[in-house]
């Protein structure tokens, strides 16, 4: 193993963060999503319908990161998508009664998966949204406001 004293701060944040995401994933696969589609499901039920590019920038990717995303979730009969009847080349993206139930399985594993000593501290909640509150508007600025 590596020697951890020596990676820089970021290093470790994104190596942990994706060790976290195929700990997600994994589990994840029973239901058929993985965790950016956790993360549209979950932002989908609380914001309502919208379109694809304020959804991007809600979840914090490109836009043709979510496109995929998309595709995954409207195959898996999770999400609908319909052409906006104002704006013919934007769709409105609508959460499905089996993408609420998938989601609700997802908030299941989502609380097993985080327990452990220091997981849930709120020490580390609070550094970890410092650095998305810090980050996240430098993201938007280069997100596309429109599909």
């Amino acid at each position: 193993m590596p020697n951890l004293n020596e990676w820089s701060t970021s290093r470790l944040l994104t190596t942990a963060a994706r060790l976290v995401d195929h700990a997600w994933n994994e589990r994840l696969l029973d239901i058929g999503i993985t965790h950016a589609g956790y993360t549209t499901l979950g932002v989908l039920s609380r914001e309502g319908t919208m379109t694809g590019a304020r959804l991007a920038l809600a979840v914090h990717v490109q836009a043709q990161t979510i496109g995929k995303t998309l595709e995954k979730l409207e195959r898996q009969g999770f999400i609908s998508r319909i052409r906006d009847t104002r704006d013919r080349r934007s769709q409105r993206i609508t959460i499905t009664e089996a993408g609420l139930m998938a989601l609700a399985r997802a908030q299941d594993i989502e609380r097993s998966l985080m327990t452990g000593e220091g997981l849930e501290s709120e020490e580390l909640r609070g550094l970890l949204r410092d650095i998305v509150v810090e980050l996240a508007p430098q993201r938007s600025k280069s997100v596309p406001t429109a599909v």
